[in-house]
């Protein structure tokens, strides 16, 4: 059985979760057993138990991994053996003058496999937050997002640097440290800018710039300069302290007012979002290099003029769906996408963030944009509106603090080394490829990959990565099983500035076993993990939709499960009733029957911008909530029983019954016929029937509590049976029951409009089908 550490929580200690806890000896070996090796890694997730040292780590002269539990050493003679390379390295005098099996630094004991460096003797950097906000909105939308920006100023810690651009038909940037009267630069929205250009409009050139390390006693008053012909140029100009900036942009807002370019009739508004982000991001570059800092972009709407435009100003011309995609008839796409795959490598180069709060009933342009997003490590938060809670409350966790705080992190790498028979296939998350080529890159590439290490210009407590990985076609493995080497080392170094603006270095080294999947295929089963399986399918699934033309994910799916099931299941051949799964493989395909009619293979229904929203958060959520994605959990509340989960399936619906349903987008409160008539006629108000209030108020509580813990804030949806947005709880249930099974629906429960099969009949096709000669 897999070891206790290993499933226990979110990963345990080291914050890592593996489709296969024992991997197979050979690559052939490693294509039979059809779901890929990889691991869900979440790199600076937060534990209580996680050791953080005070010193520089002690790295391999040989291929550079840091000394750890698995290293072996001969404290005779005060050297280490890499467990990667196997090389013997000397202690330095600080270790070998202390170190004895009695005295063992940190990182050597067994129990701390994930460690912390903190480097000594650093001068904490300043990060930066630049607002860059969508003036093309209706007033009352303008206010929402002025209040949420006055509310964000304040919980800002005071060193943060601040600055303001808005735009509609034009950019504007505001130059907040001229506190006499408010000056704006200004760029037109219907022109490309290089950065030089930026620059040079904005009195700034990056000929010789240099960035200036404020020294101590400086307080807030942090002079980053530029220089340029002798003449010094302070950044103040255009970001502030948050300290002393409060008065500048509440100033700057009370100011601000809804585009005033005129709107002709059966037009859309000219909104130059490109533009916008291309100038933010040569601000933030040319003033801030190498300094951790976020771009955050509030957009109501589409963007119809300059870079970036993904629609015409003309209403008749609708803004792209999946079928014009599919059809190639969006003319604007991929010029869009090219534009911002562009601004991406800027942003990476200069190690920057662009989060996105888009907030609007109509697309705004988040299938293009996702590139930068992820690539950049940004946030994304969709919402209908600047008032709506998902906004609001989103927008006001990423800078809140405590036990709230997102752990916003700012310029980090990621490093990958492995025991040599191993090699690395690539990454699905937000991050971008460095480009470091090694011996351990694989020839088949899944998504960014031919490299070993990784940049992450954001990242936070909850980014998660996935890393693939293959078995060495030339792995002489199986022949030496019986030795004692028969595990395999992997090493995760993530270094990063954390939210206080201090370097770390986080390392985690896990080991697992070697198994011959051909002579002990239960042993290779005990360690799979069926949720990470079901999250890691879906991610890849959805990668191949976006990068494979005519993909069929559905069939795809379909197949990988027959024949996963029909190479570990247990039947008589051409039996179908004898078919039984090993419990470790059990709840799988009802995990792939949910995965088919989830969002993100289903994109009926869901615009462009609504389906790339999806995939982000897919990509970038731990297996947790990522299986809370593709399979909601179902709570039932009644007088006859405590809470308790419920199947997901239209059966569970009952006329006394509340249901609490999680999707993780959003959290439904569904009450059944009879009870919504009870509250209806307000039994709940009166003393007798307090058992009745308190049954209507569990479900709100448990409610509360998963939307306090998560980001993006779930929309919550309170509704009846019967009622028009009781689709939201429909909609993920098991078609159990349909129009077409109408005579068997238990009095009290109710029938789901579709063709789609049940679980019932999709698990009979499985059976039949995996015990076919």
């Amino acid at each position: 059985m897999m070891d206790a550490g290993i499933m226990e929580g979110e990963g345990g200690l080291d914050g890592i979760r593996m489709t296969w806890n024992s991997w197979p000896t050979t690559k052939l070996d490693a294509n039979k057993i059809i779901i890929p090796i990889a691991i869900s890694i979440s790199p600076i997730r937060s534990h209580p138990d996680i050791q953080i040292l005070p010193y520089t780590p002690l790295r391999c002269k040989t291929c550079s991994c840091i000394l750890n539990p698995f290293s072996r050493v001969d404290f005779s003679v005060k050297i280490w053996i890499c467990p990667f390379c196997f090389h013997r390295n000397q202690f330095p005098p600080n270790y070998s003058t202390m170190i004895s099996d009695s005295h063992l630094p940190a990182e050597l004991y067994p129990q701390f496999t994930t460690v912390e460096y903190s480097f000594p003797c650093q001068i904490p950097s300043s990060p930066v937050f630049l607002f860059v906000l969508d003036s093309c909105i209706i007033n009352e939308e303008l206010e929402f997002v002025k209040s949420a920006i006055k509310q964000a100023i304040t919980l800002l810690p005071d060193n943060a640097l601040v600055g303001f651009i808005s735009f509609g038909t034009q950019v504007q940037v505001h130059e907040l440290g001229f506190s006499d009267l408010s000056k704006v630069y200004v760029f037109r929205g219907n022109k490309e800018f290089s950065k030089e250009e930026i620059l040079d409009q904005l009195g700034l050139t990056s000929f010789g710039q240099r960035a200036i390390v404020p020294q101590k006693g400086s307080g807030n008053s942090i002079d980053h300069q530029l220089n340029n012909n002798n003449n010094v140029v302070s950044i103040n100009r255009f970001l502030l302290p948050a300290s002393d900036c409060q008065y500048a942009i509440d100033l700057v807002l009370d100011e601000l007012q809804p585009d005033q370019w005129p709107v002709e009739p059966g037009h859309r508004a000219l909104r130059c979002t490109g533009v916008a982000l291309n100038v933010a991001a040569g601000l933030v570059g040319a003033c801030l290099p190498g300094t951790g800092a976020r771009i955050i972009a509030l957009v109501g709407g589409p963007c119809t003029e300059g870079s970036g435009k993904i629609v015409s100003k003309e209403l008749s011309e609708p803004i792209r769906s999946h079928k014009d995609l599919d059809k190639d008839a969006a003319p604007h796409f991929y010029k869009a996408v090219k534009f911002y795959e562009n601004l991406s490598k800027q942003l990476v180069s200069q190690g920057h963030v662009l989060d996105l709060f888009a907030s609007a009933v109509d697309q705004v342009g988040v299938a293009e944009m996702k590139v930068v997003v992820e690539k950049t490590g940004g946030l994304v938060v969709l919402a209908e509106s600047f008032g709506h809670p998902v906004f609001k409350d989103s927008f006001k966790r990423i800078f809140e603090d405590g036990e709230q705080s997102l752990g916003l992190s700012f310029n980090g790498t990621f490093e990958v080394n492995c025991s040599k028979d191993i090699k690395i296939q690539g990454i699905i998350g937000p991050c971008t490829s460095l480009e470091k080529k090694g011996s351990s890159c694989a020839d088949m590439v899944i998504g960014q990959g031919n490299t070993t290490a990784w940049k992450l210009c954001g990242l936070d407590r909850s980014t998660s990565l996935t890393v693939f990985f293959d078995i060495s076609s030339t792995s002489e493995r199986l022949n030496s099983l019986e030795t004692s080497n028969s595990q395999l080392y992997l090493q995760f170094q993530t270094n990063y500035q954390n939210p206080e603006g201090q370097q770390r270095l986080r390392v985690t080294t896990v080991t697992r076993k070697w198994v011959d999947s051909t002579a002990n295929p239960e042993e290779l089963l005990e360690g799979f993990d069926q949720e990470t399986a079901a999250v890691i399918m879906a991610r890849l699934t959805s990668l191949k939709m976006e990068e494979e033309e005519g993909f069929d994910a559905t069939r795809w799916l379909d197949r990988s499960l027959i024949r996963l099931c029909s190479r570990f299941g247990d039947y008589r051949k051409d039996d179908p009733s004898s078919f039984i799964l090993n419990p470790s493989l059990s709840i799988f395909p009802e995990f792939m029957f949910n995965l088919r009619r989830s969002q993100f293979i289903q994109v009926f229904n869901n615009s462009p911008d609504e389906t790339a929203y999806f995939r982000m958060l897919l990509n970038r959520e731990n297996v947790t909530n990522a299986v809370v994605m593709i399979q909601p959990s179902l709570i039932a509340y009644s007088f006859s029983a405590p809470p308790a989960p419920a199947l997901l399936d239209v059966a569970s619906i009952a006329a006394d019954r509340i249901l609490l349903l999680d999707s993780y987008f959003s959290v439904v409160v569904f009450h059944g016929m009879t009870i919504a008539q009870w509250r209806n006629m307000g039994y709940q108000n009166e003393p007798e029937h307090k058992a009745f209030s308190l049954l209507l108020q569990a479900p709100q509580e448990e409610a509360k509590l998963i939307i306090k813990d998560r980001f993006p804030v779930p929309r919550l949806v309170v509704c009846d049976q019967h009622g028009s947005q009781a689709r939201f709880l429909l909609a993920k249930l098991n078609p159990s029951a349909t129009y077409n099974t109408v005579q068997d629906v238990a009095a009290g429960s109710d029938i789901i409009f579709t063709d789609d099969v049940s679980l019932q009949v999709f698990f009979e096709h499985l059976q039949r089908l995996a015990v076919q000669s």
